[in-house]
């Protein structure tokens, strides 16, 4: 139904065969109150005469107002474009009224310049009297096989993983608690941030029997336990290609495994370098724990819940 009939039947207007149709009474006294406020709203006499193609109407509304609302009134751009259920709710979404203005349409697009590509053939003197003198070669060799049944190629990723940043609460010197792997429940002293993103801590391996290791920040649980430990510096040997294994692989024959039974394999010696590495780092730390009391009892506890305790429900 057109806007012209909705208006009509919402005040008791005839609607004809959609030629100028006669307004009702109720429509013409509704506006004229509207206007004889001292502060009438110009789109509340909007709406009441919205979508009704009558001139003579718009003629009465205006005279009434004065000469000064007239230029206001019949000027498309003072009308709203979606109309307040109530105030200060529109009608329309913020989308709907995008759309419905178009703006859409004006939308600026970076163009980027064509990339130049490279020639498929390129001109080359050839020798010989019988030969043409010049033959066209392609720039790219065909390949000499190729599969009798089409391969999907896998699609190339532009995104490269970047290392995750350290949380606040998270900072060199603070005990951080476990929540997964061998050593879960132990209390650690963070000391650095690795290129990867890992954190770095330590038991002390003396105190708690946890060893330099890595671990991720979305497993731990940062305290509010802080050590001093500026006086503690950490070599720089010690990063990702620190904790790598070794990829050699010692020979060994089919025969010595037959007659090993099943044996477990010998366990293989601790390096004397990084047990020198894990003396040196704890002994700074150990010298920062003493200068608390108690600290040291604090880390070598574990940690848990007991029944009807929740994480999200404790002060750390």
């Amino acid at each position: 139904m057109p806007a012209a009939q909705r208006n009509l039947r919402r005040y008791g207007g005839d609607v004809d065969d959609g030629r100028a149709p006669t307004l009702a009474v109720s429509a013409i006294s509704e506006a004229t109150m509207q206007l004889n406020k001292p502060h009438f709203d110009p789109n509340r006499v909007l709406c009441i005469i919205s979508g009704i193609g009558l001139d003579d109407l718009k003629n009465k509304v205006c005279n009434a107002a004065g000469p000064s609302f007239s230029t206001s009134l019949t000027t498309p751009t003072s009308m709203a474009r979606s109309k307040e259920i109530v105030p200060s709710v529109g009608r329309l979404s913020r989308s709907q009224v995008f759309a419905k203005r178009g703006l859409f349409k004006g939308q600026k697009k970076t163009q980027q310049a064509a990339a130049e590509t490279p020639a498929e053939y390129v001109e080359k003197t050839v020798g010989g009297e019988k030969n043409g003198g010049k033959r066209l070669v392609p720039t790219a060799k065909a390949p000499r096989f190729y599969p009798a049944e089409d391969i999907r190629q896998p699609k190339k990723s532009r995104k490269s993983p970047n290392p995750a940043g350290l949380r606040s609460s998270i900072t060199p010197g603070t005990v951080l608690i476990l929540l997964a792997g061998r050593f879960r429940g132990k209390r650690v002293v963070f000391l650095k941030q690795l290129e990867s993103g890992l954190l770095l801590v330590t038991g002390p391996y003396k105190v708690n029997g946890v060893p330099l290791r890595r671990v991720n920040q979305a497993y731990v649980i940062a305290t509010s336990t802080k050590i001093d430990l500026s006086g503690v510096k950490v070599d720089e040997k010690v990063n990702d290609a620190y904790f790598a294994k070794s990829s050699s692989k010692g020979a060994k024959s089919a025969e010595l495994e037959f007659f090993e039974e099943g044996k477990p394999k010998a366990k293989e010696a601790f390096p004397a370098s990084k047990a020198a590495d894990q003396k040196e780092v704890d002994k700074a730390v150990i010298d920062a724990i003493k200068k608390t009391e108690y600290l040291a009892k604090y880390l070598k506890a574990s940690w848990g819940l007991s029944k009807g305790q929740f994480p999200h429900q404790l002060v750390f």
